[in-house]
């Protein structure tokens, strides 16, 4: 039914940027002198050079403070939502850093929380099952990348799903999050899959109501599929009747799983962009993007 997955997390990063952007975003807005004269018989000291900003080492001791304190903010009940986005954007960074030096990842698992430690294994281990399916691109895709509903209209569609179905609101989060990161993906699949949440016509023909690119039909047409596929009864049966990799189902349930333990990690997954694998690497796909 499915043969398009995204892959949510590259292995490849120019993480300098980051770098850069945080040392800028921790510096303070200096005020400007006020500019006097001086007393003739005042003698003026030199200023003392600035104190230059020592450089970020990019280590496993940094990363696992970085995902380590991504990860646990996430999870906090009074975390603002508007800080959403950027802890999204460092947590997918940090794992592309991670996935690109795989022999970090035991030192990295052994100096985080036992919340962000089984947040690193889960996100890696979905990753790795996405990048084995996807496979690397020669070229950028034909999509364009538009704005996603907003994170509680989401929610509340998928629980309405939820609600008519039976499927739990975590596993559709997690197929719409693998099929186009939240809906913010609109594009045909290399075999014809399109909408949210990727349906052939012929599948929509059977299950859909509405208009396949809208997130609400989509995701309701999602929730009738894998009810009449096993769900909520045996999940691993519907998701992989969804699409018949034993990687996708694996992916998704590691995804949900997260979703499950804390609902906040969705807002997460939500704030996470669209890169894609190519042979020359991984490239960011803003939004506004039309390939």
């Amino acid at each position: 039914m499915r043969v398009r997955s995204v892959g949510m997390i590259a292995p490849v990063l120019a993480f300098a940027l980051t770098a850069c952007g945080a040392a800028q975003a921790g510096m303070q807005a200096r005020p400007s002198a006020s500019r006097v004269s001086p007393t003739p018989s005042l003698s003026l000291s030199p200023s003392p050079s600035p104190t230059p900003t020592p450089p970020v080492v990019i280590d496993a001791a940094y990363l696992a403070s970085e995902l380590g304190t991504v990860e646990d903010a996430i999870r906090m009940a009074d975390t603002p939502g508007d800080q959403y986005a950027s802890l999204g954007d460092r947590q997918q960074r940090a794992y592309q850093l991670l996935a690109a030096h795989p022999d970090w990842v035991s030192a990295v698992l052994n100096a985080v929380s036992p919340t962000a430690r089984s947040a690193i294994q889960d996100n890696l281990g979905a990753a790795q099952q996405i990048d084995s399916l996807n496979g690397s691109r020669r070229s950028l895709p034909h999509w364009q990348i538009i704005a996603p509903p907003a994170p509680e209209v989401l929610l509340g569609y998928y629980r309405e799903a939820q609600e008519a179905y039976g499927v739990q609101w975590q596993y559709l989060a997690a197929i719409n999050l693998i099929e186009t990161n939240m809906g913010r993906i609109r594009g045909l699949s290399s075999a014809g899959a399109q909408g949210p949440m990727q349906f052939m016509p012929a599948t929509w023909a059977s299950y859909g109501r509405g208009d396949v690119n809208n997130p609400h039909d989509a995701i309701q047409a999602a929730g009738r599929y894998l009810k009449a596929h096993g769900a909520p009864q045996n999940m691993s049966r519907a998701i992989y009747a969804y699409n018949p990799s034993n990687l996708y189902v694996r992916a998704v349930q590691l995804y949900a799983q997260q979703m499950f333990a804390n609902e906040r990690a969705f807002l997460g997954y939500y704030s996470w962009q669209v890169y894609v694998q190519t042979t020359g690497g991984a490239v960011l796909l803003p939004e506004g993007f039309s390939g």
